[in-house]
């Protein structure tokens, strides 16, 4: 009877020190620091050129054509001509920059001309633009999102192509051009396409085309600094002042560069319709108002651009993005940390708001 009690009570001691031990560590464990977990970043506005259209424009006698000096190509609109890089067709150099950057996701789409430049081929090069851009989200799913271009130049014919990009490709948004080869997308022929965005609950992400101010900003070479900027303010401005989103409440809609010029310029605006009573017919609110309802990228090198923006509007509608590979990523995210803004808006700018509305995981 002795020796079994003293066997029990020895196995009793060593089991209690076991939980006694599983309990330290498991303390210890907890007690360890942790590493909160990164946010991610996600770039809403990165490009590449279409290989395949690349080489069609090489081959077409009037524009958009591609045409060769030396080394070096460029693309011809006009009187707006802009070199391709090397790396402006690269998917490799495209990861390592986002790498570099800190970027974890990319909505990617082409460069322009769109496919309503080109006329009767407008359909092919849509298809071929948009399978580029889907093959890359294919094949680097954790890495890039697909945002497709439509042959505007035939609605119906979009429509059918949205329908493939969404179904088929797995897109997830629509890249559209604030001109359509001059003209512009608040016009009634193109608004069975918002009408399907938001039903499909498609983000649209306006994007400079060949400005239709080219003719007065070609000097000194402002094609791109001020007529790209006026091509959002136009554009932008053109859809709030045309109803379209009183008539799609529910549509997402993005306008890159912070807005070109509209948000420095909006009390003007609500002065002029309702005050002076001039061009307000269509709208229930004031267009600053309307605006609420926008996305804008952060695409600006000035960070008091940036903090205006934040400041009017709040963080939850401005989103991350970059314009690579015409502008270094590095710019843009250093202007957005020099804001200091509170962790939590500055992660809803980096990533979560795209996040919420490209609807990721």
């Amino acid at each position: 009877m002795t020796e079994l009690s003293s066997v029990t009570r020895r196995r009793f001691l060593e089991s209690g020190a076991a939980v006694s031990a599983a309990a330290a560590v498991a303390t210890a464990v907890a007690a360890e620091p942790t590493e909160p977990k990164k946010p991610r970043v996600i770039d809403c506005q990165s490009h590449l050129f279409c290989p395949e259209i690349v080489a069609l424009m090489e081959r077409r006698g009037e524009d958009p054509l591609v045409y060769r000096q030396g080394e070096d190509r460029y693309v011809k609109m006009g009187d707006w001509h802009r070199k391709i890089l090397p790396n402006h067709m690269d998917v490799a150099a495209k990861l390592a920059t986002m790498d570099a950057n800190g970027i974890d996701v990319t909505a990617l789409s082409v460069n322009d001309p769109g496919p309503e430049w080109f006329g009767g081929d407008g359909a092919h090069v849509a298809r071929a633009m948009n399978d580029f851009i889907a093959g890359i989200a294919r094949r680097h799913p954790t890495r890039f999102i697909g945002l497709c271009v439509l042959p505007l130049a035939d609605v119906d014919a979009s429509l059918v192509e949205l329908d493939r990009c969404t179904s088929s490709l797995g897109m997830k948004g629509i890249l559209l051009y604030t001109n359509l080869a001059g003209r512009f997308p608040d016009e009634p022929v193109y608004r069975p396409l918002f009408a399907r965005a938001e039903e499909l609950n498609l983000p649209v992400l306006l994007h400079p085309a060949k400005p239709v101010t080219t003719d007065v900003v070609k000097a000194y070479e402002m094609t791109s600094s001020l007529g790209n900027m006026f091509e959002n303010t136009i554009a932008l401005t053109r859809i709030v002042m045309s109803g379209l989103l009183d008539r799609h409440p529910n549509l997402k809609l993005v306008c890159p560069h912070l807005g070109g010029t509209l948000p420095y310029i909006i009390g003007r605006l609500d002065h002029q319709t309702q005050v002076l009573k001039r061009g307000p017919k269509y709208l229930t609110r004031k267009p600053s108002e309307y605006l609420r309802q926008v996305w804008f990228d952060v695409v600006s090198p000035l960070p008091a651009a940036m903090r205006f923006c934040y400041d009017l509007y709040g963080p939850d509608k401005l989103l991350f993005a970059s314009d690579h590979p015409w502008v270094d990523p590095r710019i843009i995210s250093d202007a957005l940390s020099s804001l200091k803004l509170p962790a939590a808006d500055e992660a809803k700018i980096r990533g979560e708001n795209a996040r919420r509305l490209f609807g990721l995981g």
